[in-house]
């Protein structure tokens, strides 16, 4: 799964910051592009993981249901 990012040079301290639009407060920086965008893999990460955990926690569903786990690439 791919996601668009914007990346924006901080002019007070030359770092870089970036979110994705997408995932509303998803949010990272880092000294150098790269860096930047390194970490907002993890940021996405960690957020879908929220997102399904907390999804997954108030599920009621009847006994007889399955739940699998898929990956998206």
């Amino acid at each position: 799964m791919k996601f668009q990012v914007v990346i924006e040079e901080d002019p007070e301290d030359g770092e870089y910051i970036v979110h994705c639009p997408a995932l509303k407060g998803c949010w990272s920086q880092g000294d150098t592009i790269d860096e930047a965008l390194d970490n907002i893999k993890e940021a996405i990460a960690g957020y879908l993981k929220t997102l399904n955990e907390r999804a997954m926690h108030g599920l009621k569903s009847p006994d007889k249901a399955m739940v699998r786990e898929v990956a998206v690439i």
